[in-house]
């Protein structure tokens, strides 16, 4: 059994972290607005709760910088392609919340001011204190640098009090559970550890950006109905990287 989370109240501000795969739902590529939907009600119901939320989402439905640059691409434009599908994932999901009845607001590390505002850490420090759910979209503007490294970066310099990972599985485990039966979940685990053991939480530069400034991370699945609320109150399953 997990241990118990401490309730929302301890957490006024988070950073939510999803992938751009967890928007395709069973398409395998682009955005699948009623799973872009789901998670938008995921969000509110944390956002209702009187929680502060950031967001950072990646790219990977749409294009994937690595992948690119495997297939002999210079690795630096295909970073900045993988940005750019970034930004066209943070449009998605502030159309959903907005749906929803959330202000919400795209702040883009590459500036392009005719679609998100550019990353001004003041002003978004007081979107955050008007309850305006924020997207930081184009990871750190920067080519080799991954979106886990700009969701650390930003929820540090927000002053996140934790970073919930959003994947398909319920927390972290030793080995691939779709894969192996035998699979153990970590109820808890160390920075260190998930360095060590190559558990692939976040890349190492995110970890390592962590554990420098204490910064727990919250591992749980996105796919489970009311997960991300449930484990803000202290209930769920999930795995806490921790120093």
């Amino acid at each position: 059994m997990s241990e118990l989370m401490p309730q929302a109240g301890k957490y006024s501000r988070v950073l939510l972290k999803i992938s751009g795969e967890a928007l395709m739902g069973d398409q395998g590529y682009g955005l699948h607005p009623p799973t872009v939907a789901r998670i938008a009600h995921e969000v509110k119901s944390v956002h209702d709760m009187g929680v502060e939320i950031c967001m950072v989402i990646g790219g990977g439905n749409i294009f994937r910088g690595l992948q690119g640059s495997a297939q002999g691409m210079e690795r630096a434009t295909a970073d900045y392609m993988g940005m750019l599908a970034t930004i066209m994932n943070a449009l998605g999901m502030q159309a959903a919340l907005e749906a929803e009845g959330i202000h919400t607001r795209v702040i883009s590390a590459i500036r392009m001011d005719e679609v998100a505002e550019p990353y001004i850490r003041r002003r978004a420090m007081r979107h955050l204190e008007k309850k305006r759910v924020i997207i930081f979209a184009a990871g750190t503007g920067n080519p080799y640098f991954t979106t886990d490294t700009a969701a650390t970066l930003r929820a540090n310099e927000m002053g996140c009090e934790a970073i919930f990972k959003g994947t398909k599985v319920d927390g972290v485990y030793d080995k691939d559970p779709k894969k192996h039966a035998d699979a153990k979940r970590y109820d808890s685990v160390t920075y260190d550890e998930v360095l060590q053991k190559h558990l692939g939480v976040m890349d190492a530069s995110a970890i390592a950006l962590a554990r420098d400034n204490n910064l727990p991370i919250i591992v749980f699945s996105l796919d489970e109905p009311g997960g991300f609320r449930g484990i803000l109150a202290g209930q769920g399953t999930y795995t806490r990287v921790h120093g």
